[in-house]
């Protein structure tokens, strides 16, 4: 999974020396895909990665659920608490907040207790959240309690793909991989639904339940080898691989790769947050760090957090709509992980926003139609038509595959420090977006949606003229595209 590094002329000694290692790395598991490494794979007891798998993903779960309280809520909160749109929009926004705070941290985090550390970190930080919503008479505690999710969410967010992808052998890694995104959606689709029939204090304890089972689950699944061996602690590192990998597999190969991985990655020079925007590596960040703000500005967190408001001023029923909405949303992530490396990264990030455009212009036709007192009967079916097309539409690329892209372009020695930086841009946006949206609809709802229409065009232009196609490539193919 390395990249090979773009190092300049002055550096070519030091440039052969990292890259001998990672290119007879490369050349080693080439050759093993077609022997005794298959097989090992293929005659493992995969359970055990299976269930660390599970209770991980109970994490993006949880992060799912944080995102999706407060679109069936606002009302019942409002009313309940005496709350004016602008303490609800706060209440609304400040989880991103929280998890830009939890992004920042969970790489040193992860990296200091351990991968499950963190993950546990982050659960305690939700456990106390959702408490502290449910038992809130006030502003304050709602405020803090949100706050201490989104610190949560952050964490997961970085921590959760990292653990299953370096636990898993790398015949399931893509596919398991893909399980983070999806039960993000349907954490955030369960929320939705099951918010239309309990209360919002009912609705906060069920946050407690993936919380409950990564604690326990967090008993009894290993820790990632990877992050052992990095610390050097060998005996722990071949214990935990071997229960990965079932106790009659032979992970002798395995774990001589992933030893020699780790060394070279020490060899590699440690990029500061202002190395990034140096020339070999500056197209690569504003690739990174470009998608993250496609993604987040042309509103897709505003309309996710307030779904059930948009329908019910539209004349539709919040209910029915954000059921349908949920269900599209978590349908449309799965085949998007199924199609992502046979259509490619580029197409459907094309076609993605250009339904988000034509979906924001129908959103928007059909306030204009109702401010303006015109065709009145065709105004919820234009909402719940462009509000539907618009998740379907950013569920089949605009959601997921910033992330993956992301992931391709940066690398190895930059990876953290742009990671990070991207990540931090992709929470801002979030919290921005949302917390902008309600005063964006009082300002002039028809408006907002031509705003964010007018967004996702400039993010067709940006996919057209920057983002590099990366499908069928390999790391150093596009690392060295990119660099070139």
């Amino acid at each position: 999974m390395a990249f090979r590094e773009d190092v300049e002329k002055g550096n070519n000694s030091a440039q052969e020396e990292i890259r001998e290692p990672l290119v007879q790395g490369a050349k080693n598991r080439a050759d093993e895909e077609d022997g005794s490494d298959v097989q090992n794979t293929s005659q493992g007891n995969h359970s055990m990665v299976y269930l660390s798998t599970f209770v991980a993903v109970c994490g993006s779960y949880a992060f799912g659920a944080c995102a999706g309280y407060s679109s069936p809520t606002q009302d019942s909160i409002r009313e309940d608490l005496s709350l004016s749109l602008s303490e609800y929009s706060v209440f609304g926004s400040i989880l991103t907040f929280g998890a830009m705070i939890g992004a920042i941290t969970s790489g040193p985090i992860a990296d200091f207790i351990g991968r499950k550390g963190a993950m546990g970190v982050a659960t305690a930080f939700c456990v106390a959240g959702w408490l502290a919503i449910f038992f809130a008479e006030g502003v304050w505690p709602l405020d803090i309690g949100r706050l201490a999710t989104g610190y949560g969410m952050g964490v997961y967010s970085y921590v959760v793909p990292v653990f299953i992808a370096e636990i898993a052998p790398k015949n399931l890694r893509g596919a398991l991989t893909t399980a983070n995104q999806i039960m993000i959606c349907t954490g955030v689709s369960v929320s939705f639904i099951i918010g239309t029939v309990l209360s919002w204090r009912a609705l906060a304890l069920t946050g407690l339940v993936p919380c409950a089972i990564l604690v326990g689950g967090l008993i009894f699944i290993p820790e990632s080898p990877r992050w052992l061996a990095k610390c050097g602690r060998q005996k722990e590192f071949e214990t935990a691989l071997q229960k990965l990998r079932g106790k009659d597999t032979d992970i002798t190969d395995e774990a001589a790769e992933i030893q020699d991985y780790i060394e070279t990655l020490e060899r590699l020079p440690k990029a500061k947050l202002l190395d990034l925007f140096q020339r070999r590596y500056i197209r690569s960040v504003t690739i990174g760090v470009g998608l993250m703000v496609v993604q987040q500005f042309g509103g897709i967190n505003g309309i996710c957090f307030y779904v059930s408001n948009i329908f019910e001023s539209a004349g539709f029923s919040a209910s029915v709509g954000t059921i349908i909405y949920a269900i599209l949303q978590v349908v449309v992530t799965a085949l998007n992980a199924v199609v992502i490396d046979k259509l490619g990264r580029k197409p459907l990030l094309l076609v993605s926003a250009t339904g988000v455009v034509i979906a924001c212009l129908l959103t928007g036709l059909a306030f204009y139609l109702k401010v303006h007192d015109l065709a009145l009967n065709a105004v919820p079916a234009l909402t719940v038509t462009g509000i539907l097309l618009y998740i379907g539409s950013f569920s089949a690329g605009l959601g997921a595959v910033p992330w993956v892209v992301m992931s391709e372009i940066f690398p190895i020695n930059i990876k953290g420090a742009a990671g990070s930086l991207a990540t931090l841009v992709n929470w801002f946006g979030a919290w921005l977006v949302s917390y902008t949206f309600n005063y964006l609809i009082s300002w002039s709802s028809y408006g907002t949606y031509l705003l964010y229409a007018a967004i996702n065009a400039l993010a067709i232009v940006f996919v057209i003229t920057v983002v590099p196609e990366t499908k069928g490539k390999t790391l150093e193919q596009i690392q060295s595209s990119i660099g070139g």
